[in-house]
């Protein structure tokens, strides 16, 4: 019988990176690789060259431009959003006047695009956002977007090689958010490595976060996120 996983509150909400390794610190037919500062789960570093290094082969080089994100600095980005130094988009990638709604409005217009703290799979080092480093062009910025990544999107090539490379049977990566369910937008450039995410996802908990919000104390909007805490991990974290 395989032995029960225990549950490490500290990897699930974000406190935590012992669990991590730096790309820089290992090589693949890449060597832009080598160059990049970014903390991946250790079990996950060796899948991910595999992936990068498939792409490669195709003429396109799959980067990381967003890996593990500490709590803090995921409250960084949930502060700054509902204080208005960062925008809020729609569906439409246009920025939301938050004046005009109510604070549960506020709050689900954030989740819409960004984690909760505590509750983001970026916590765990198994997930990140991508993007093809070589079809970047000189002072373009990378906005992580729908339209990067369909139709004639700068990404839009690597995405569809990656369709057919992600349906093969032993590839374990995967977009949690491929499709539309109501809570958190599309992201296609968000890939998972299901064989840990899946074990983390399944032992996060509303308890668990609420735990860390509270410790921590420092989210705006507090009082409306534990309100309706139940229906943000519904919603918003279990797919």
């Amino acid at each position: 019988m395989m032995a029960k996983i225990s549950i490490d509150t500290d990897i699930l909400t974000g406190t935590t990176d012992r669990h991590l390794v730096s790309l820089d610190s290992e090589k693949s037919k890449d060597a832009q690789l080598t160059r990049v500062s970014m903390l991946i789960h250790k079990d996950v570093l060796e899948p991910f060259i595999t992936l990068k290094n498939a792409a490669i082969e195709e003429g396109f080089n799959l980067s990381i431009c967003s890996a593990y994100r500490s709590f803090d600095r995921q409250r960084v980005i949930w502060n700054d959003k509902l204080s208005g130094l960062r925008p809020v988009l729609d569906q439409f990638s246009n920025p939301i006047d938050l004046n005009r709604l109510t604070d549960w409005q506020k709050v689900k217009a954030v989740l819409r695009w960004s984690a909760l703290p505590g509750a983001s799979r970026h916590h765990w080092g198994t997930d990140f956002d991508i993007y093809d480093a070589a079809a970047m062009i000189d002072g373009y910025k990378i906005r992580l977007v729908p339209e990067e990544c369909q139709d004639t999107g700068v990404f839009a090539p690597m995405h569809k090689w990656l369709n057919s490379a992600l349906s093969i049977t032993n590839n374990s990566f995967y977009r949690p958010y491929a499709v539309d369910h109501g809570g958190v937008a599309p992201e296609l450039w968000h890939l998972s490595y299901r064989p840990l995410a899946d074990t983390y996802a399944q032992q996060l908990s509303a308890p668990i976060i609420t735990q860390q919000l509270v410790k921590d104390g420092q989210l705006m909007y507090l009082d409306v996120v534990l309100a309706h805490i139940d229906e943000i991990v519904e919603r918003f974290v279990h797919l």
